[in-house]
């Protein structure tokens, strides 16, 4: 099983939804680095399950330990280990179905792939497992702030549930503006037509998908490694490797195949504050030849309606009989995106990390100086 990404910065995660603990490792994060486990802790509780009336009743504290890889706070160079516990596993929830394939779950493929599952909820598959995504993703945001000498901010929204859309949000956007959103919407009209549909789905026992944007801003120019390792097909890698993920689109994503070429280029000119190379439109998301161009990358993530919900569906048995299913027990999301948005940003810091790394290894300049504006009509560095 693939439980590993990257290629520098890489991190491996481990344990099932109603096993004895999650949790990752990380190995190739250098030496020195200061890590705030209280601020690696607040990422955790932003994704864990029992914050509001629209998430999983599930009480889990999440508490992080950390096993390896630091000394006084500081990494050492060696593999990180963090371990979750779950204090609050209910593997009986699912007595009733341990015979039958769920739909919309991968409780056949698993079957199919390896003649064997987890049979106390997704295992593996449960949305459970980001929780190591999370956590190695606090990682690499302190690291990232440690080693680029600009800062980088990072942050996710709830764009669109199901047909109600958010408007266009174009200011500065911060995670404490989205998180005080019950719903991480950071529209309050927005917002409350989604609780009202989400409350009429909840009762009638059915889920909701959509969409959740994200904005990376100060990624300097230069990151991504053509032609595979480009830097949207890593983000599109990472996003779609998140459960209930469905869709991913860069820039202007599927708007742009209704645009011509005149109207989709982003023109360059120069920043007279900065001197800095920019483009005047970013319909790019801010990556061109699978390379940053120094502006905000920006994408897309859709997510599909929670598999579980609570009419009867038609399936069969692991003996291809027909049966009729009823969930009556277990503790779901009636939505993921509210808790999806962390495990967004947390994928996003992981491959930027990496490719932070990787971007090392392709100049004889240090990370620290290719975070200096670079033009390339000169040739030299901007100060």
């Amino acid at each position: 099983m693939a439980s590993q990404t990257g290629v520098i910065f890489r991190v491996s995660t481990f344990g099932e939804s109603h096993g004895p603990a999650v949790g990752c490792t990380i190995d190739g994060c250098p030496a020195g680095i200061a890590i705030d486990v209280e601020a690696l802790q607040a990422e955790l509780n932003r994704r864990r399950p029992g914050q509001s009336a629209f998430t999983s009743p599930r009480a889990e504290p999440d508490l992080v330990r950390i096993l390896s890889g630091l000394q006084g706070g500081i990494t050492l160079g060696t593999p990180i280990a963090l371990l979750v516990e779950n204090t609050n596993s209910q593997p009986d929830d699912y007595s009733e179905t341990l015979a039958l394939y769920r739909p919309g779950h991968a409780d056949f493929t698993y079957d199919a792939k390896f003649g064997h599952r987890s049979r106390s909820g997704g295992g593996r598959a449960s949305a459970r497992e980001t929780i190591a995504r999370v956590a190695a993703g606090a990682v690499a945001k302190q690291m990232l702030a440690q080693i680029h000498s600009s800062p980088i901010n990072v942050v996710s929204w709830v764009q669109r549930m199901a047909h109600i859309e958010c408007p266009i949000i174009t200011e500065t956007l911060t995670q404490k503006i989205v998180d005080e959103s019950e719903l991480r919407v950071p529209d309050s009209a927005t917002e409350a037509l989604m609780k009202d549909f989400l409350t009429q789905l909840m009762n009638s026992g059915d889920t909701a998908g959509g969409l959740i944007r994200c904005r990376a801003q100060g990624v300097p120019a230069g990151w991504g490694e053509p032609v595979f390792d480009k830097l949207e097909a890593e983000l599109a890698k990472a996003m779609l490797s998140l459960p209930a993920s469905r869709s991913f689109e860069i820039g202007s994503g599927l708007a742009s195949t209704y645009m011509t070429g005149r109207t989709h280029n982003d023109a360059f000119t120069t920043d007279p504050k900065t001197g800095r190379i920019v483009t005047t439109t970013n319909h790019s998301g801010g990556i061109q030849g699978g390379i940053s161009n120094g502006m905000d990358i920006e994408f897309s993530v859709g997510f599909k309606p929670v598999s579980t919900i609570r009419t009867i569906q038609d399936t069969v048995d692991e003996k291809g009989f027909k049966q009729k299913l009823q969930i009556n027990k277990g503790r779901h999301d009636p939505c993921v995106l509210p808790r999806a948005v962390p495990m967004v940003e947390a994928m996003t810091w992981i491959v930027l990390a990496d490719h932070a790394l990787r971007a090392r290894l392709n100049r004889k300049d240090s990370l620290l100086e290719q975070s200096t504006p670079f033009s390339p009509l000169r040739g030299t560095k901007q100060t």
